[in-house]
């Protein structure tokens, strides 16, 4: 007898009202649930971003839309800043359903940084993004960014489709700060965490994973900075004595060979655009973001807000699409865990 696959249930916050996530949010539903039928979706959102008329029949009973109330009507293109406890609400709620067992999975739509910090002026820090604000939820005092994309055959003269994972050290951090912000406990944490989600939720029995320096040339042999000699090597090699297949640190410039994709299940950089600026230019808009290290499954578009195309009907749901489809599989490695 054949097995029914378990099913997932998935949850989307929609993101900042004002944008595109809520419209991205919607369209990307109704596809993954017309390929996905061993699945239901709860949108978190305003009823009037997310009408109840927009969705099937036929789909009604696996997409139900969970209300949120706006602090003001929002208007698309333009931010309001009376809303921005709103975005965090849905936050709230999609985390807390995820932790109760409710959820299997969040994905998240865009936010818009700014518009949250000006509108949360009680706030005694900065929201810096999503990934610190749901390691706050989660109570995770060290969770990792990572973006993921399928490269296809033929490109960069692969010779079938290959997964690119990029995970980074340093996150939301002016440059000027990064150095200071990495320590040998931190970066081995990191790659601790990476190799442990690696084999839990993306079902790599044994992860191979590749770490970057942090200065031009790896630091020269100390010429161009001594941080790879005195944080980095060290905790590659504390990972390493781990049991953890892990290596360098790599020159930046030349860590991401398209030749390595064939064995490196995933690679580490030391700071944003390090790892995000090659990242972004080979996966065509349709990266996913996952957050690693939290005890729920998350993941999200790779993309901003895009005001300019808010209701408009313009709007690509192609990135939002890729991270259901990753949410689910990460769910589905899990259930079969237990």
């Amino acid at each position: 007898m054949i097995q029914q696959p378990a099913l997932v249930n998935l949850v989307i916050s929609s993101g900042e009202p004002a944008g595109v996530g809520p419209e991205v949010s919607l369209a990307a539903a109704l596809a993954f649930l017309q390929e996905q039928p061993a699945s239901t979706i709860t949108l978190l959102a305003d009823p009037s971003l997310i009408p109840a008329s927009k969705i099937p029949q036929e789909l009604s009973n696996r997409l139900q839309v969970e209300s949120i109330a706006l602090a003001t009507p929002a208007i698309a293109g333009q931010l309001n800043p009376k809303n921005a406890q709103y975005v965090l609400n849905i936050l709230d709620a999609a985390v807390k359903g995820c932790l109760e067992g409710r959820f299997d999975a969040v994905v998240t739509a865009p936010i818009q940084k700014s518009v949250i910090n000006e509108g949360n002026v009680s706030r005694d820090d900065l929201f810096t993004g999503h990934t610190e604000y749901l390691a706050q939820l989660c109570y995770q005092e060290h969770v990792v960014m990572m973006l993921c994309a399928t490269l296809p055959s033929g490109f960069l003269g692969l010779q079938k489709s290959r997964d690119l994972r990029v995970a980074l050290v340093t996150t939301h951090l002016p440059l000027r700060e990064v150095p200071g912000a990495l320590n040998q406990q931190y970066l081995l944490e990191t790659i601790q965490i990476v190799d442990q989600d690696l084999q839990t939720k993306f079902g790599i029995a044994k992860p191979v994973i590749r770490v970057a320096g942090l200065n031009p040339h790896a630091g020269e042999s100390g010429y161009l900075g001594r941080e790879e000699i005195d944080v980095i090597e060290p905790a590659i090699k504390a990972a390493k004595d781990l049991g953890i297949q892990v290596s360098g640190p790599y020159p930046g410039d030349t860590m991401f060979d398209a030749k390595a994709l064939d064995s490196v299940d995933a690679f580490i950089a030391m700071y944003h655009d390090q790892g995000l600026a090659p990242f972004k230019f080979v996966s065509f808009g349709g990266g996913v973001n996952v957050t690693l290290g939290l005890p729920i499954i998350r993941t999200s578009v790779d993309h901003g807000t895009a005001l300019d195309l808010a209701g408009k009907g313009l709007a690509d749901s192609g990135s939002i699409l890729e991270a259901l489809r990753l949410a689910y599989q990460l769910a589905v490695n899990i259930k079969k865990r237990i």
